[in-house]
């Protein structure tokens, strides 16, 4: 699959729906990281390449709060 032929995903983040539980960080710490103030999950790709998006689909998948969804463009 070249990458024209690659579907492209956005990661999106609900801020006031985080509750700072970090699971997304350990299923994909490519893609998210957290505020040193608060624990808030932070996007650091929102466009994540094709390898990384089973980890961001298992990130999603864990959040306790439901607060990532995973968007076809």
């Amino acid at each position: 699959m070249n990458s024209e032929e690659e579907i492209r995903m956005r990661v999106e983040l609900d801020e006031p729906k985080c509750v700072a539980s970090g699971q997304c960080v350990v299923a994909a710490p490519d893609v998210f990281d957290q505020r040193d103030e608060d624990g808030v999950a932070v996007v650091l790709e929102q466009h994540p390449p094709q390898d990384q998006l089973d980890e961001v689909r298992e990130a999603v998948a864990v959040c306790p709060a439901a607060a990532l969804r995973l968007v076809r463009e």
